[in-house]
């Protein structure tokens, strides 16, 4: 039991990485000046960055978790390949969880 849960915690921390690497992309590296008002304006660019992008990275890791809980863990019980399937199934949950974020948040403008 504790392996399994230290299994998906190290899947949860790989899932926020991957949050974090979207909001990177869509927010772009901040702007390095040294000017106190635009500091204040690094310290919000910073805080979107982990803020959005923890949430991000949960929502990732809970779509996989699920995924993996109730269907890969019978598809994959004697797979040699199984981390490397589940590797691929998390990038992919990620490129989809990213587009529909960028979706909603410049074409829809719901976010």
């Amino acid at each position: 039991m504790a392996k399994r849960i230290l299994n998906y915690f190290g899947w949860l921390l790989i899932a926020i990485l991957l949050g974090f690497l979207h909001m990177r992309i869509v927010l772009g590296p901040g702007s390095k000046s040294d000017t106190s008002s635009l500091t204040f304006l690094n310290g919000i660019h910073d805080f979107v960055l982990v803020y959005v992008g923890a949430i991000i990275g949960c929502i990732i890791a809970s779509l996989f978790i699920l995924l993996d809980v109730f269907y890969l863990n019978t598809k994959l019980k004697n797979n040699s390949k199984a981390l490397l399937i589940r590797l691929f199934i998390i990038i992919g949950l990620a490129i989809i969880v990213g587009a529909t974020h960028y979706f909603l948040e410049e074409i829809a403008n719901v976010i």
